[in-house]
């Protein structure tokens, strides 16, 4: 009975230390991914609720992301978005850099810009606006924009 308790518990403890690693690991790419949103979502100068939507959808979804509390994703979009309502160039920069942090991990940055090419598609129009703001951060990205037809 003391065995049953032992491994109970025990493996109750190894999976909350891999979800625990789990989140360090993929911190960088969850805050990527916002920022970049937030990026794409202001280009038009208005985040609907569509936009939000795709990327709640996305990150809840995300092998490496629905690790994280739904409350860290808001609050870190939050950051973000205050940014842009405080100054749109400094808003930008500050997402722009958080983007650049997953330049060296390729599969997470095309992951990325996939990502903000179907979030500035949310309402239905992906528009030139939008498109340019996903251009700016394939160049944060060293990534080519024609190769995701921008």
């Amino acid at each position: 009975m003391a065995l049953d308790w032992l491994k109970t518990n025990l493996s109750a403890a190894r999976n909350s230390v891999a979800q625990e690693v789990a989140k360090f690991k993929n911190r960088s790419f969850l805050e990527a991914t916002i920022a970049g949103v937030v990026v794409v979502a202001y280009a038009d100068g208005l985040i609907t609720p569509d936009e939000k939507q795709k990327m709640m959808g996305f990150v809840q979804r995300h092998e490496a992301l629905k690790v994280f509390d739904t409350s860290q994703i808001i609050d870190l979009f939050k950051k973000y978005a205050e940014n842009y309502d405080f100054d749109r160039s400094i808003g930008e920069s500050q997402a722009l850099e958080a983007v650049g942090k997953i330049k060296k991990n390729e599969s997470e940055a095309r992951l990325l810009v996939r990502v903000c090419c179907v979030i500035g598609a949310a309402d239905g129009n992906f528009d030139d606006d939008e498109k340019a703001a996903v251009r700016r951060i394939c160049d944060e990205l060293g990534l080519n924009p024609s190769e995701f037809d921008l």
